[in-house]
């Protein structure tokens, strides 16, 4: 009975530590993008990674990085330890207790004043910055790989050595250094991971067009995570795995008797880990080398900050083949992230893609430059309905143009919840549907919601209005399975609910996955957005950025785009590409004019009601 429970605690073990990764590598082969459905095996993810130029630069950033700043680290720690070996031994306390701060200070605190001090000393953020950064997060733990073994040393072989003839360098390099490899080794090593394995740092001492895969997946957030990723992610898996059975097989090992294997044999494993090694340089080598191809920079380019994954990479190389320009793509989470980068200039960028309340908030601000229609003929392909709504947040349309627009509804399924049966925003609010609900967890969003399911407008200033709308929201929260944003549409899909508040360019991938699903836009009305792209006051290639304003309204683009995205692209194009297509989805992704004057888009309120709404926000969440 104990050795079954042994057994069965380590298989547990196992299992927690392993069951998620194998569930990644599963979904990578899956033909379908969601994680909830399965739809045959498939190799198209691995195909789409390579193709990907942006998850190609981030591979080759993310290991080009962690090499050098591991390496360099490594030699900064290396010949710290030995000054600081020789010591006394109040000073080396001082040191090395100077040496543990870093370590215990939140990454997030070391991250920050990085960034303050390169901005303070007017450095622009760049792969420098990165680099620098890395070098300094990644320098303690050298230095506490390092150290113990130079405590281990005696000094007498050493002193042996010098008393033999031997100069001090020949005799650190032939007596030292061997004593302390595993140290340094154990310091390079665990530099190389913690670089690979870091957001923080990056996130807040990149430049533009500097993404890591971190970085990268953290960027897919608002549409989804892409199951390019889980690829990547599991040939990462496949080629550390390789390392260890070659490591621990070059290793040698004793039978039971404490003899060696035999010469044989140790030369079968010797063979056997200079394949598995072999293997790692050419599958490591390969994805560096294609990812390295897309590192190369012309004199012409146009620097572009938008959403991540929402454009199909495609198009990233047809406007390079197509103009000339090389495109520096860098991408983030929600608006709030990208907006203190344009405000402060500490990075510039010739175009960004932005939701419509904080178009207007750059351009009060004037931090928007406004556009030279000349530069833009395919404006024209722009619908008039689309172009009016703009007219809410960008009077005269003089600084953005739409890239997408979509509206919030509730997709349902028919199978548990009879059709027909959602209609209001205050359906969400009934007793029978609990722990079988998902809402967006966003606060202008959450509140949209509940405001509009009270009858008051999604961009309510009155604070009466407001709280009430939170108080609705609490009195809803145990009815809530999860408060969820790209998770929706995998968790409706996967049956662990059967309502979720969605955007209407989930609509038609989900059905595709699961017909019983229905959607709906309440009659109370809904929120409605638009992203768009803009060009930044402070743009250096501002002809650049209207250049890819240009490719990105023509008809072939964006019926490429509608393609990948599945969200309403308001281009005659894609209307007309839909209409003959497949003209049952019209009303998802081009309803008519009776819903979208229901609708409404989010504004910006100014501080005094942001104040307010974070207020309330807050005391909802706690």
């Amino acid at each position: 009975m104990k050795k079954f429970a042994k057994a069965l605690y380590l298989v547990l073990i196992l299992m927690f530590l392993y069951l998620p990764i194998g569930t990644l590598m599963v979904l990578s082969f899956n033909q379908s993008k969601s994680m909830s459905v399965w739809s045959g095996f498939s190799l198209k993810w691995y195909k789409e990674m390579f193709q990907n130029p942006m998850i190609m630069e981030a591979v080759w950033n993310t290991f080009t990085i962690a090499l050098i700043a591991a390496a360099v680290a490594t030699i900064i720690g290396t010949v710290a330890c030995i000054g600081i070996a020789v010591m006394k031994k109040r000073s080396e306390n001082v040191i090395m207790a100077l040496t543990n701060i870093p370590m215990l200070n939140a990454d997030i605190v070391t991250g920050i004043s990085l960034m303050m001090t390169f901005l303070a000393f007017g450095i622009s953020l760049n792969r420098g910055t990165v680099l620098l950064s890395h070098i300094t997060f990644c320098l303690p733990y050298v230095i506490l790989s390092v150290m113990p073994k130079f405590k281990q040393t005696t000094g007498q072989t050493y002193e042996a050595a010098l008393d033999l003839g031997a100069s001090p360098l020949y005799a650190f390099m032939k007596v030292v250094i061997p004593e302390i490899r595993p140290g340094i080794v154990s310091g390079f090593l665990l530099s190389f991971t913690m670089s690979v394995d870091d957001f923080v740092i990056t996130h807040f001492t990149r430049g533009a067009g500097i993404n890591t895969i971190s970085t990268l997946i953290y960027s897919q957030v608002k549409v989804g995570i892409r199951p390019t990723l889980f690829a990547l992610s599991t040939l990462i898996f496949v080629t550390v795995l390789i390392l260890l059975l070659a490591s621990n097989i070059s290793g040698g090992s004793e039978d039971e008797g404490g003899k060696n294997y035999s010469e044989k044999k140790t030369k079968a494993k010797k063979a056997l880990s200079a394949v598995l090694t072999c293997a790692v340089i050419v599958l490591l080598g390969g994805v560096l080398f294609a990812s390295g191809i897309t590192a190369n920079k012309t004199d012409d380019e146009v620097h572009v900050y938008c959403f991540g994954d929402y454009i199909d990479p495609e198009l990233i190389n047809e406007f390079e083949e197509e103009t000339g320009i090389k495109v520096v793509m860098d991408t983030f989470d929600t608006n709030e992230e990208m907006y203190p980068v344009i405000k402060n200039e500490s990075v510039n960028y010739d175009v960004i893609c932005a939701s419509d309340y904080m178009i207007e908030k750059l351009a009060k601000e004037g931090l928007l430059a406004e556009l030279n229609r000349d530069n833009i003929p395919n404006y024209d392909n722009l619908m008039e309905k689309y172009m009016e709504i703009s007219e809410s947040f960008d009077k005269g349309n003089r600084y953005s143009v739409p890239h997408t627009w979509g509206t919030l509804g509730i997709m349902y399924n028919t199978k548990t919840v009879k059709e027909g049966e959602i209609t209001s925003w205050n359906d969400l609010w009934k007793e029978k549907y609990k722990q079988r609900i998902v809402m967006p967890d966003s606060l202008r969003d959450t509140f949209a919601i509940a405001l509009k399911a009270k009858g008051y407008s999604l961009n309510s200033k009155d604070e009466n209005e407001v709280r009430e709308a939170a108080d609705y929201l609490i009195k809803q929260k145990p009815l809530v399975y999860k408060y969820a944003n790209d998770s929706a549409r995998d968790l409706i899909l996967g049956g662990s609910v059967d309502i979720a508040a969605i955007w209407s360019g989930e609509v038609l991938y989900s059905q595709e996955e699961d017909p019983d699903l229905a959607f709906v836009v309440p009659e109370e009305g809904s929120e409605q957005f638009i992203d768009a792209w803009a060009v930044p006051a402070s743009a250096r290639n501002k002809n650049s950025g209207e250049a890819w304003i240009n490719f990105m309204l023509k008809k072939e683009t964006a019926i490429t785009n509608y393609d990948y995205l599945t969200y309403t692209i308001p281009n005659k194009a894609v209307y007309d590409y839909i209409k003959e297509d497949d003209e049952t989805s019209l009303p998802v992704i081009f309803p008519d004019d009776t819903l979208v004057n229901r609708c409404e888009a989010l504004i910006n309120l100014g501080g005094e009601a942001d104040d307010m709404y974070s207020k309330e926000w807050k005391r909802f969440k706690s």
